[in-house]
């Protein structure tokens, strides 16, 4: 909708008609104004095609959309069960969307949640993360007045509360641990370098890297690889990172993690005598692998929590304050890290 507000105004007010300050009445809810106009006013709305302002909306519903990339990572069902037991304890109705490699985009979901008027949306690690996605399909939402919030992926400028773990925090922990244990090469498996959490791992491992034991740059450059988030993609990293002799590998995923034990088996090396492998995420069923994982803890109750009370607000016209929130990770030391073995 590119026409000014006072057009809009003027055209609302034409076709039921009323006066300019009526419609500016019911559009900010204010009192003044019979229930026949008000609802002559927003019928006019809906036959000129306009958006009723989110608290103007039908009720009835009460719907509101998650939309995350997958749900093979057990990361994702957590934030799901959070989020959704949140939304559902405030009377909304979550409806989960995932994607899936040639299946529906993540602009073919969102319409059809705007087709079933959804009171707001919530996007977990989608096309927000992706630095070489267009952003602007975020701000129509916005301009549409609908609410939102983007969890793990923020996109500047943008008219929305973010929700995100500590990345760079994250590393430094992970890091520190390894170091304490005698390691100085200690490998880097990550996902593709478009996404923003990705891009803030390697800050925070190159700074951390630099503070303990002053590697060069470009021995880091060595270090850090980058292949896909699942199993097959921490197998790939780990066969890289062990030919270039590390002794540990920090993994972006607890699913990247196990990729990467499994593959320094094939090769005859023992997890964590004669390799470290650290995690992240953990997952439900980390503390059950072999070995348990070392990994970092997302604060999933808490950032989910706060995603649904940010949406909440929004969608009570409250509004929040347009900043990212950003969680502080713990490290949960297992059996998959030990100390450095003999040079």
């Amino acid at each position: 909708m590119n026409e000014s507000r006072s057009a809009r105004l003027a055209d609302i007010a034409a076709q039921a008609d009323v006066s300019e300050a009526t419609v500016s009445r019911v559009l900010n809810d204010r009192p003044g104004v019979s229930e026949s106009t008000r609802q002559a006013v927003l019928t006019a709305i809906d036959v000129l095609g306009y958006d009723r302002p989110n608290r103007l909306r039908p009720k009835s519903a009460l719907l509101v959309g998650l939309v995350m990339p997958e749900l093979v990572n057990p990361i994702f069902p957590a934030f799901a069960q959070v989020i959704e037991t949140a939304l559902a304890a405030e009377g909304f109705t979550p409806v989960l969307c995932t994607q899936t490699p040639g299946g529906v985009h993540e602009d073919e979901y969102v319409q059809m949640l705007l087709d079933r008027g959804v009171s707001g949306i919530i996007f977990l690690s989608g096309l927000h993360a992706d630095a070489t996605s267009d952003p602007a399909r975020y701000r129509v939402l916005r301009e549409r007045g609908l609410p939102i919030v983007l969890v793990n992926g923020p996109v500047p400028e943008l008219d929305a509360p973010f929700v995100s773990n500590d990345d760079v925090t994250s590393m430094g922990l992970a890091v520190n641990h390894l170091v304490q244990l005698g390691h100085t090469e200690i490998g880097l498996a990550l996902g593709p370098e478009r996404y923003t959490p990705v891009v803030r791992k390697v800050q925070g491992y190159r700074a951390a890297m630099r503070e303990h034991l002053d590697v060069d740059p470009a021995h880091l450059d060595r270090l850090v690889t980058h292949t896909v988030f699942s199993l097959e993609g921490g197998a790939a990293a780990a066969g890289r990172l062990i030919s270039r002799g590390v002794t540990a590998i920090i993994c972006g995923s607890d699913l990247m993690a196990l990729g990467a034990i499994r593959q320094a088996r094939s090769t005859g090396l023992r997890v964590p005598f004669d390799l470290s492998v650290v995690g992240y995420d953990d997952s439900t069923i980390m503390a059950f692998t072999d070995p348990p994982l070392t990994t970092i803890r997302q604060s999933v109750e808490a950032m989910g929590d706060a995603a649904v009370r940010a949406l909440l607000d929004e969608i009570a016209g409250e509004g929040t304050p347009r900043a990212e929130y950003v969680f502080r990770p713990e490290l949960v030391v297992r059996g998959s890290t030990g100390a450095a073995p003999p040079r």
